[in-house]
């Protein structure tokens, strides 16, 4: 009887170190590992990972959905936190609409990524949604206008 071989892989050949310290920097960093003409268009869910010390790791691109929605499998998200042994991650979806406020399946599953997450002693630092405009932090349970912010 043959049994399939499973393969666990990471690899990071990127010598550049961000380090992640707040919301603001996260967007920033998100923004452009972002196809802007999809920001408005598509949702979208990627996940910031982070070591010990809040350096990303990497940004996994989870999932591509519709004008309104997308999949969010927790399994696969902490099976890649798995993988790249990452101690934290940041959930960043978009809002297609640009309005930024977080709906009910957007507060439920960031409970339940919060609850698995921390079973593998995984933090979750925050769940951003995002436009071209700012950001929703669900950390700081604020919204944050990068139009003001220029002001």
């Amino acid at each position: 009887m043959e049994v399939a071989e499973i393969k666990v892989s990471y690899s990071n050949t990127n010598s550049e170190k961000v380090k992640v310290t707040n919301s603001q920097i996260a967007y920033d960093v998100i923004l452009k590992h972002w196809d802007l003409n999809i920001l408005e268009f598509q949702e979208e869910v990627k996940v910031m990972l982070f070591n010990r010390a809040n350096i990303l790791l990497g940004i996994y691109e989870m999932s591509k959905g519709g004008i309104s929605g997308t999949v969010v499998d927790i399994r696969i998200i902490l099976s890649v936190a798995l993988k790249c042994n990452s101690s934290s991650i940041i959930l960043v979806h978009n809002h297609p609409s640009g309005r930024l406020v977080p709906s009910e399946p957007d507060k439920a599953i960031t409970k339940r990524l919060k609850e698995a997450c921390s079973i593998l002693d995984i933090e979750l630092l925050d769940h951003l949604i995002i436009s071209r405009d700012g950001f929703y932090s669900f950390d700081k349970d604020k919204v944050f206008n990068t139009n003001l912010l220029e002001l």
